[in-house]
């Protein structure tokens, strides 16, 4: 059995410290590894509904969603590349078990603005590919760079084909258009529930993840549904937690 050891770091994203893994392989013991880490990911992937190909044989109109492992772009093979429709739309960089993500945020972010010969992209030459993905075969983390501030949060699975179609459709991504919220009809609403409000969109448009609503008895309830919606949709869209 390979031996292990547990150091104390910090981690980019978050700058929180972390206990991390690391797994002492060498030889064949350490490519069978990231095989095995590999293989994981790709049911992962299939489970999700994606088509898995080499890059040697791609067809990339097979369906929807299509993962292609090791593509080459001007700066190395990316270790999976997402196609939807037929175009790149975004990178996975895959990492064997133990290893700190959030140490490899700026490998993957590298390949999205890579050069790709005879390769569509859904985004122009100059701009990064929207979605990156950094994975072993127990942790995925996420981000949209299309975000004002793009930063990774941790999913328990890989998105849907048709979920990363319908953003790309939308154009703008969630936390982009909370920047855009119409300005609040203050009409027959008192003091407390125009802060209240107001104070909720502030906080997503900072892209704060946790806010917390505290609302005293005899708050007209119905006159706060219109919060209410803009906490849902945040939600569903972040997988994140807004409590009222």
């Amino acid at each position: 059995m390979s031996p292990e050891t547990t150091k104390l770091e910090a981690d980019k994203s978050s700058g929180k410290m972390i206990w991390t893994n690391y797994v002492r392989l060498q030889g064949r013991s350490r490519r069978k590894y990231c095989v095995q880490t590999r293989e994981e990911i790709d049911q992962k992937f299939i489970a999700a509904g994606w088509v898995i190909q080499d890059k040697k044989r791609l067809n990339l109109y097979e369906s929807l969603g299509v993962a292609v492992r090791e593509m080459d772009t001007d700066t190395g093979p990316a270790d999976y590349m997402l196609f939807i429709d037929g175009k790149a739309c975004g990178i996975i960089e895959a990492k064997r078990e133990g290893r700190n993500l959030g140490g490899v945020a700026e490998q993957s972010l590298r390949y999205t603005t890579s050069t790709l010969r005879h390769i569509q992209r859904v985004a122009a030459n100059d701009q990064p590919l929207p979605f990156l993905y950094e994975a072993t075969n127990i942790e995925i983390r996420f981000r949209d760079e299309r975000d004002p501030k793009p930063r990774s949060c941790y999913l328990f699975y890989f998105h849907q084909p048709q979920t990363l179609k319908n953003w790309l459709e939308r154009g703008r991504s969630f936390r982009d258009r909370l920047l855009d919220l119409p300005e609040l009809n203050t009409t027959s609403l008192r003091d407390c529930q125009v802060e209240a409000i107001t104070g909720i969109e502030n906080s997503l448009k900072q892209a704060k993840p946790r806010a917390l609503l505290q609302m005293a008895t005899g708050t007209n309830y119905e006159q706060m549904k219109g919060c209410g919606k803009i906490i849902n949709s945040y939600n569903k869209s972040n997988n994140t937690k807004v409590a009222a």
